[in-house]
């Protein structure tokens, strides 16, 4: 009996009621593309099963973005994509009827097909496997709950408490009452995230209101780490709809409110597990600051990557807690990269930029990057923030999408870590988003210009 087989014979005998088994596979902008086996079917999943490789041409609409290369030009073939093991389990959809599992798209060879991010990721892994270096990694995502019926200006609006009955209009950071409004649905979460073998830790009620964050426990497999991101965001969405809500991660939802970042934590052990980012006096070590030098340094080459769409850019504004500069400081929320009070053995990097919109596999990606850059290069820091950065002179990030884009294609560095077959399709797939949403006429042009030009 093949792995998979005996892994879904296992897994049928403590869920027999399952009849269907979905396939899973994240695209560019993480959105999960798939299919529905019927359990008769799914035992053939053993040999794995076909999608055509434009699947990571698709924008964020679901349209083939022909300029990619990867559809019609090259006959739109299909691509064999193989189980990913130990990813089998209940769905949030329905986990009594049915499962799901986590696929990847293999090349003509047999090797990991380039384009898709998840592969991105690994392929990087492999190099850190040769420099003798272990990423330890955390994500932590924050999202919101929305009301789907809109207001009267038929804009958005924060949900009613399940408990209260009353809608949240105030701030709630870090209140247990917040969380208690909405228990419900966050131990549904939790208890999901289990069946799933996803390590939700914390929840925490955030600033704004409706908004959450979930955090993931460490891990020290960075792939894993991000498949436990991408099925967390589906079963929250799953979840949500449940309770009568919408899940949102788009980066910011409302103008006036704080938007959703995902945070990522890194550390780095070394072949007997030791924390090079510490000395053995707790101290930072050289290797802590050439990992943040290179973070640092490659970090306006990122943002494209950090901040996918254009709504991204709407999260980077003065005075939200979002990183507009290239900075680094300790326990301090005001940087890019924020060293968190800790003990030596636990000593890491949080990468602040990204929104929680940014595909889990790419952000990832650039860290480790930045970090590895870094250490090879032996490269020295700016000194350390001291007090609000936001309002300190650093070198200023890329605050718009074309800017970003163009910073992205135009990296030296950033090609010899990350795939530049991926890259060069990334920017053509997001400066096609860009231009549809440039030509697309907003009702704030109306009321300003429609009797006043």
């Amino acid at each position: 009996m093949s792995d998979f087989r005996a892994e879904l014979a296992e897994f049928l005998e403590h869920y027999p009621n399952i009849q269907y088994i979905d396939t899973l596979l994240p695209d560019t902008n993480g959105i999960v593309r798939g299919k529905r086996f019927p359990v008769s079917a799914a035992r053939k999943l053993d040999k794995g099963c076909y999608f055509p490789g434009s699947v990571f041409s698709l924008d964020i609409t679901g349209t083939t973005i022909e300029d990619t290369g990867l559809g019609l030009d090259i006959g739109d073939p299909d691509r064999h994509c193989r189980v990913v093991p130990g990813t089998l389990a209940p769905s949030a959809v329905d986990p009594e009827r049915i499962g799901q599992v986590l696929l990847t798209m293999l090349d003509e060879e047999g090797e990991r097909f380039l384009y898709e991010p998840r592969n991105l990721l690994a392929n990087l892994i492999d190099s850190y496997t040769v420099s003798g270096y272990k990423p330890v990694v955390a994500l932590e995502l924050e999202f919101y709950l929305i009301d789907p019926k809109r207001d009267e200006q038929g804009d958005i609006q924060p949900p009613i408490g399940y408990l209260s009955g009353e809608r949240e209009i105030r701030s709630q950071l870090y209140t247990v009452d917040g969380l208690d409004d909405f228990s419900g649905f966050l131990s549904d979460v939790n208890e999901l995230a289990q069946l799933q073998g996803i390590p939700a830790d914390t929840a925490i009620a955030e600033a704004s209101p409706g908004q959450f964050e979930i955090n993931l426990r460490h891990c020290d497999d960075p792939v894993a780490a991000c498949d436990h991101a991408v099925l967390l965001k589906r079963l929250i969405r799953s979840v949500a709809r449940r309770y009568n809500y919408e899940a949102t991660f788009m980066a910011k939802p409302y103008a006036e409110f704080t938007g959703n970042g995902l945070h990522i934590h890194t550390s780095l052990l070394d072949q007997f597990d030791r924390n090079v980012f510490s000395l053995g006096d707790g101290q930072d070590s050289d290797t802590l600051h050439q990992a943040i030098a290179g973070s640092l340094a490659l970090m306006p080459d990122t943002v494209a990557l950090l901040c996918p769409n254009v709504n991204s850019y709407r999260r980077m504004a003065p005075d939200m807690y979002v990183p507009l500069n290239a900075s680094w400081g300790h326990n301090n929320r005001t940087v890019s990269l924020r060293i968190p009070f800790s003990d030596g053995g636990n000593r890491r990097i949080e990468h602040r930029l990204a929104g929680a919109d940014a595909n889990p596999y790419i952000a990832l990606s650039v860290v480790l990057a930045g970090i590895l850059y870094g250490i090879e290069n032996k490269l020295t820091p700016p000194d350390a923030v001291t007090g609000n950065g936001l309002n300190q002179t650093h070198p200023v990030l890329p605050c718009r999408p074309a800017e970003a884009l163009a910073c992205l294609n135009n990296s030296k560095e950033l090609p010899n870590y990350l795939s530049k077959e991926f890259l060069d399709t990334y920017v053509v797939l997001k400066q096609n988003e860009l231009r549809q949403f440039e030509q697309h006429i907003t009702r704030l042009e109306m009321d300003w210009l429609l009797t006043t030009a």
